[in-house]
Order: structure tokens, then C-alpha cells, then sequence
């Protein structure tokens, strides 16, 4: 409007490109700081050159504000409470830190610059550059989230796994195996079978910080499906026409600490199974053989004297014998066969070392038979046990087990059977050759009974040699080798048993495998018409939890 023409202002244009100076008005009611006066954009009356200047672009250009940190801070070290402050000690070499900026100290260097403006990296780029983060979970840093652990390495990448029930740790398996046998009575002239196996297996471990309890049972059924043919001229099979063999065998242990040195211990333990093929026990004219049961248990202790141990502990065993069924349809009593052992067993050990432990040990017992005396007159109640020494040892993990020496004997009641005695070698050894071979070597002594007149018993003698290696970690092979002596003392005969094995496992997954075995049985008697061969071949599977 014209009429306000005369109130119209000009107002200033504030990104106009040249600079204009704000001078203090002299006759402002504001008095001027120190700051205002020794301002020379104040100052009217001095030319200033850079008025008509373009200010300086601030892009790219690190800003520094105020004073540096600290800058007022002193470098004596004084400290307000009186605390000695320990200087750090520098090695050779070791870089110092620098001191801290004080009034007057330059700015920083910027850092260098490419032609294009980028920065240029003076290091090689970190090992996780240009790699996805890992999750926080996952990398642990997660607040208020434990250190996350490294895990172990999986010694048995497919073995198997188990269940917990409440604070057992259970682990089950059955093998499904089918097969052939060239020989399964064990006869001088041998008759084959094809035959099936099922073997299940049960193993409970606690899992307490005090006491524990161990549970393994395993057993296997073998079927042949058809009986052996009877001989063309009338005369009974040495061995039973059906040749079915259960097994089952287990044993339960448990622990009770009592202190860290002092603990009970006790086991209870089960055999189920038939006559061995080829024995001399067993009668002409079965229909099949007749199976036996041993049940016992053993109650002891052990005692920590510092490096001295010492174990104690009572034993009792019970086996019995069914009545044999023969190929008429009788029955034949086996009373005479079924008898009850007492007895104790003591060792004292002393651990030299950690990887050393020798020891001495002490078995005695008595056995007191149903019938006093046998189907052929003798009086086969005795006493007897054994005595050894050996060690216990472990070398770098790589070789450790155990192996002993002694003397074992037994006396019978009847005068007419002498003692029966002889050198006792017990062993059980583990090598790891290589991270993929293993070899191992077992060796046992047995004092077992016989029903043969005249005969104190069989001295019996095995060695075991075996090699595991993994071809790769889902193939193994495993190659076993096994030699024994059977001594029937007071008797002419003496049995050799040769075998040999070598077993391949492919292993699809933790729960399942491929298991394929083949064998060579040898049986070399003195006696004329007991020896045998034979040779089984069976392929399955296993599966396990």
C-alpha cells in the first residue's frame, strides 16, 4: 500500500556471498565486553582485507573443540587419598604410552587421503572384513550371558548318544545279523546252517557328584531254523540236533562313598547260557542243549591310605544246570553239575606314580555241590584260589592297561583226583599306535569243572589280539586273532582253539550301521573225533541310541 511505504524496512541477505561486518552500536544501553572491543570486526575505523572474502569450506576438516581433555590435569601423579601408584614396567621393546596433550600442542595429523578424497588404509583389513557377524548369542556377547565354552573334540564322531532319565545317562543298541555256518554243532564232520542273530544291549550310567551306579546287560539269540540231520547209520551226533544258543550276560554295579577315602562297593551279576560246542560235557544223544545259570554278587570295600589302597570284598555264586532232553524224549538229571561258591578276595595296591600302580592280589573260595557225589562216583566239593602280582600302568596315553602273573590251584575233596594247578596270566592292554590304529591284547586263566571220570577239571588259557583301525571315520575295520589251551588234568586230552575274525563297520549315521563279519573257528583235540573247523559269514545292521 502507498501509505505504508514509509514503514518498510530492507532486511539483509543473509546468505549473500559478501560478508558484512556487525559493528556494536556506540549508543547501545549493552556495555561491551573485553571480547567486543579486541575484536577488530568491531572496530570501524581499521580496514579489514578479508571482509570480501568467502569463508573457508570446514568440509573433510576435523573439528576440535574447547581444550583437549585433561589439559588442566598434572603429570606429579598426585593423588588426594594418598595412594602409592605403582609405575608400569616396560620390557625391551615394548612400546610407551605417549604423554597426554597439553595447553599449546598442535592438532592432530588428519589422516591421509586418496585422490578421491577416501581415506587410505595404512593396515592390511582384519581377518573378519567383509565376513557376515556372527550372531550375539553365538559370539557371547550377549549382557548378563556366560562365556560361552569351546567344544570339546568328538573322540567318536558316530558313536552313539543316549537318552537321560532323571540323572541316567541310557544308552540302548540291538544287531539284526543273518548268516551262514559251515559247522554250527562243532561236529568232526561238519554239517552247515544258515542262521539269524539278534543281540541287544542296554547300558545305564548315573551321573552324581557323590556314589554311582553302573547297569550293562547284553545278550544275543542265535537261530538256525532246522535241526541237524541225524548220522546215516544210527549212531547219536556228538552235539544236539538243535543247536539254538541264547546268551545273555550282565552285571550291575553301584559305589556309596562314604568319604573321599572310604567307599563300599558292590556288584550283582548274571550268566545265561549253553553248554560250549565240541565240550567234553556234553552228552551223547541230546536234543538240545541245556542251559545253565550263574547269579552272584560281591560286597566289599575300598580304603585310601594316602598313595595305599586297599580292597577287600566277599563273593558268592550260584549256578545251575536244567535237565537235559534227549532224542527219545527222556530227561536227564544235570543235579550233580549244580553247586554253590563262597569266598573273598583282598588287594593291596600302591601308586608309585600317577601312571603306575603295582599291586598284589588274593582270591580263595569253596565250592559245595548239590550231590556229594557225581553221576560217576566222585566227590567233586573243593577249595582253592589264586595268588598274583602285577601293575597297572599308563604312558603318555598312548599305551596303558594292566597285566599280572601268579599261581592258581584247587583240591578236591576226593582223593582219587589230584590237584588241580597251574600259571596264571591275566592281561589287558590298549595301544594307540596312530589316531586312527588301536591295538589291544586280553589274556585270562580259568580253573572250570568237568563231568569226565578221573578229571580234576580244565586249565584253560586264552590270548586275544586285536587291531581296530578307521579307514575313515564311517569305516572301521577291526582284526581279531585269539589262542587257547584247554587242559583236561588227570585226563590225556588237551584242546587247542585257533580263531580268526575280521569285522568291517559302515557307519551311515549315529544310529545306524552296516556291520559285516567273517570267521574261522579251529578246534584241535588230542582226543580222536573232537576236532572241528568251521567258518561263519553274517552281514546286519546296528542300530543304537
Amino acid at each position: 500500500m502507498p501509505g505504508l511505504a514509509s514503514a518498510q524496512t530492507v532486511t539483509p541477505d543473509l546468505f549473500s556471498s559478501t560478508r558484512q561486518s556487525q559493528i556494536a552500536d556506540p549508543n547501545s544501553p549493552l556495555r561491551r565486553t573485553t571480547a567486543d572491543a579486541a575484536d577488530p570486526l568491531n572496530d570501524s575505523k581499521l580496514p579489514d582485507p578479508d571482509r570480501d572474502r568467502r569463508a573457508p569450506s570446514r568440509i573433510g576438516q576435523v573439528p576440535i573443540y574447547g581444550t583437549p581433555a585433561a589439559n588442566g590435569a598434572s603429570t606429579a601423579g598426585y593423588d588426594s587419598l594418598n595412594r602409592k601408584r605403582q609405575q608400569p614396567k616396560y620390557y625391551p621393546g615394548q612400546a610407551k604410552p605417549k604423554p597426554r596433550p597439553g595447553p599449546g600442542t598442535p592438532p592432530p595429523t588428519p589422516p591421509p587421503r586418496n585422490a578421491t578424497g577416501q581415506l587410505r588404509l595404512s593396515i592390511a583389513p582384519s581377518e573378519t572384513a567383509n565376513k557376515p557377524p556372527l550372531p550375539p548369542a553365538m559370539a557371547g556377547t550377549v549382557p548378563g550371558q556366560p562365556t560361552r565354552k569351546r567344544l570339546k573334540v568328538d573322540d567318536d564322531p558316530f558313536g552313539a548318544v543316549g537318552d537321560y532319565a532323571g540323572s541316567f545317562l541310557i544308552k540302548t543298541a540291538v544287531e539284526v545279523m543273518g548268516g551262514y555256518d559251515t559247522n554250527p554243532g562243532r561236529l568232526y564232520q561238519p554239517q552247515g546252517r544258515a542262521f539269524y542273530m539278534v543281540s541287544p544291549e542296554f547300558l545305564a550310567v548315573s551321573d552324581w557328584e557323590r556314589h554311582s551306579v553302573v547297569a550293562d546287560l547284553r545278550g544275543s539269540f542265535t537261530g538256525y531254523g532246522s535241526s541237524l540231520t541225524p548220522n546215516a547209520d544210527g549212531t547219536p551226533l556228538s552235539a544236539p540236533l538243535d543247536v539254538d544258543r541264547p546268551n545273555l550276560i550282565g552285571h550291575i554295579d553301584g559305589r556309596f562313598d562314604v568319604s573321599r577315602d572310604t567307599h563300599l562297593t558292590a556288584q550283582a551279576r548274571f550268566l545265561v547260557a549253553t553248554d560250549n560246542p565240541g565240550s567234553p560235557n556234553v552228552q551223547t544223544g541230546l536234543a538240545k542243549y541245556p542251559l545253565y545259570s550263574t547269579i552272584g554278587g560281591t560286597f566289599g570295600f575300598d580304603q585310601n591310605f594316602n598313595r595305599l589302597q586297599v580292597s577287600a570284598g566277599a563273593t558268592i555264586d550260584r549256578t545251575d544246570y536244567q535237565w537235559s532232553k534227549l532224542t527219545d524224549g527222556t530227561m536227564s538229571s544235570n543235579d550233580d553239575r549244580n553247586f554253590t561258591t563262597y569266598g573273598g578276595v583282598g588287594r593291596v595296591s600302591y601308586e608309585l606314580t600317577p601312571a603306575v600302580k603295582p599291586f598284589v592280589e588274593v582270591q580263595g573260595d569253596s565250592r559245595v555241590h548239590d550231590l556229594t557225589l557225581d553221576r560217576n562216583g566222585y566227590a567233586r566239593d573243593s577249595t582253592g584260589g589264586y595268588a598274583k602280582a602285577g601293575t597297572s600302568f599308563e604312558f603318555t596315553r598312548l599305551l596303558f592297561g594292566e597285566i599280572s602273573i601268579g599261581y592258581a590251584m584247587r583240591d578236591y575233596a576226593d582223593t582219587r583226583l589230584n590237584r588241580l594247578e597251574g600259571l596264571l596270566t591275566t592281561a589287558s592292554l590298549t595301544w594307540t599306535a596312530t589316531p586312527l590304529t588301536t591295538v589291544k591284547f586280553y589274556s585270562d586263566t580259568q580253573l572250570g569243572e568237568t563231568t569226565l571220570p578221573g578229571t580234576s577239571g580244565v586249565l584253560s588259557r586264552t590270548y586275544t589280539f586285536e587291531v581296530d583301525h578307521d579307514f575313515r571315520r564311517w569305516l572301521t575295520g577291526i582284526g581279531r586273532f585269539t589262542y587257547g589251551t584247554l587242559d583236561y588234568q588227570g585226563d590225556n586230552r588237551s584242546d587247542k582253539i585257533y580263531s580268526l575274525s575280521g569285522d568291517l563297520i559302515y557307519k551311515l549315521t549315529r544310529s545306524l550301521w552296516i556291520k559285516g563279519t567273517l570267521r574261522r573257528d579251529i578246534l584241535d583235540s588230542s582226543s580222536p573225533g573232537s576236532s572241528s573247523a568251521s567258518t561263519v559269514v553274517m552281514l546286519g545292521v546296528r542300530v543304537q541310541n
